[in-house]
C-alpha cells in the first residue's frame, strides 16, 4: 500500500473493527439461539466495545505478507474469542476479583460467577471450531493455526503461563526476571502470536514469520508496559476498567520494578526495535507500523 493513499488512522480503525465485529456476529451463535443465557453472557463481553487490536494485527501482517488474504477476518477474530475469554476469567472474584470492564460492569456481575466462567470457557472453544472450519484453507494451514493460538493461549510459556506466574508474584519480590517472565507469557505471547497466524495465513517463507514474530515481541512488551504506566495514571473512567488495582494487589509491574521514567524510555525502545524488523516488508507493512505507534502512545 503506498503511504500517499492511505486514509486517516482514525477511519482505518472503524473499517477494521467493522472487520472484526461482522466477522465475530458471524461465528458467534446469536443471543436467541438455545440456550439464551450463555449466547446473550458471551456476546456481553464481547461487544462491550473492545479495541481489536489482536484481529488487526493479525489482519495487517497478512497483508504484509500479502500471498493469500481472502477470508483473514475469520481467522483473526479468533483472537479476540480468546482475549475476551481470557478478560472474563481475569476479572472473577477468584482471580482480580473485578467489577469494571470496558466501562461496563463485569460479566460475573451481570450473569453470576458459574455463568461467567462457562462463557469463558464457550469463547475458548469456539475459537478452535473456527480455526478448524476456516473455508477455503488447506488443512495443513488450519492444523498450524490451531496450534498456534492452543500454545499462545497454554502453560507452557502461553498466556496461563503468566497468569500463574501473576498470581504467584503477588507475594513475591518485584524482580526483572519475574517481571518479564510473566507479561513475556500473559500479554506477549498472545500479541505475538497475531502476527503469526497472520502471517501462517498468508504463507509466509521463514524468514518473514520469523520478522513478524519479532515484531510481535517488541509490540507484546510495549504494550504491557503502557498498560502498567496507564494503571497508574490514568482514572477509571479513562480506562473502562478500575484503575490503581495493580498496586493495590501488589502485582509486579514495569514501574514497580523499573520506575515510571524508564519504563516509558523502555516502551519506546520497544517501539523503535519493532519498526526496525519491518524494513523488508517496505509499504506493505504501512498500518502495522501505525499500529506499532498507536499501542506506545494511546491513553486508554
Amino acid at each position: 500500500m503506498s503511504t500517499t493513499t492511505v486514509v486517516p488512522l482514525s477511519e482505518y480503525m472503524r473499517e477494521q473493527v467493522k472487520l472484526a465485529d461482522e466477522a465475530l456476529h458471524r461465528v458467534v451463535p446469536a443471543d436467541s439461539h438455545s440456550p439464551e443465557t450463555i449466547h446473550k453472557a458471551m456476546r456481553y463481553s464481547l461487544f462491550a466495545g473492545g479495541k481489536r487490536v489482536r484481529p488487526m494485527l493479525c489482519m495487517e501482517a497478512c497483508r504484509a505478507v500479502g500471498r493469500r488474504v481472502e477470508g483473514i477476518e475469520t481467522a483473526a477474530c479468533t483472537l479476540e474469542l480468546v482475549h475476551t475469554y481470557s478478560l472474563i476469567h481475569d476479572d472473577l472474584p477468584a482471580i482480580d476479583n473485578d467489577d469494571l470492564r470496558r466501562g461496563r460492569p463485569t460479566n460475573h456481575v451481570v450473569f453470576g460467577e458459574a455463568m461467567a466462567v462457562l462463557a469463558g470457557d464457550a469463547l475458548l472453544t469456539l475459537s478452535f471450531e473456527v480455526l478448524a472450519k476456516l473455508p477455503g484453507v488447506p488443512a495443513e494451514t488450519r492444523a498450524a493455526l490451531v496450534l498456534e493460538l492452543a500454545s499462545s493461549a497454554g502453560t507452557v510459556e502461553g498466556m496461563i503461563a503468566g497468569q500463574v506466574r501473576d498470581i504467584e508474584g503477588e507475594k513475591a519480590e518485584p524482580t526483572p526476571e519475574r517481571l518479564h517472565a510473566i507479561h513475556r507469557a500473559k500479554t506477549g505471547a498472545l500479541l505475538r502470536a497475531s502476527v503469526r497466524m497472520g502471517a501462517i495465513y498468508a504463507g509466509a517463507t521463514p524468514d518473514e514469520l520469523d520478522a513478524l514474530s519479532r515484531y510481535g515481541e517488541h509490540v507484546g512488551l510495549a504494550f504491557q508496559i503502557v498498560d502498567d504506566i496507564l494503571d497508574m495514571e490514568e482514572s477509571s473512567e479513562a480506562l473502562g476498567k478500575t484503575a490503581g488495582k495493580d498496586a493495590a494487589q501488589h502485582k509486579i509491574t514495569f514501574p514497580a520494578v523499573y520506575g515510571l521514567d524508564a519504563s516509558r524510555r523502555m516502551a519506546e525502545a520497544e517501539l523503535t526495535a519493532a519498526h526496525e524488523t519491518l524494513a523488508r516488508f517496505g509499504d506493505r507493512a504501512y498500518w502495522l507500523h501505525q499500529l506499532a505507534d498507536l499501542i506506545v502512545h494511546r491513553k486508554t
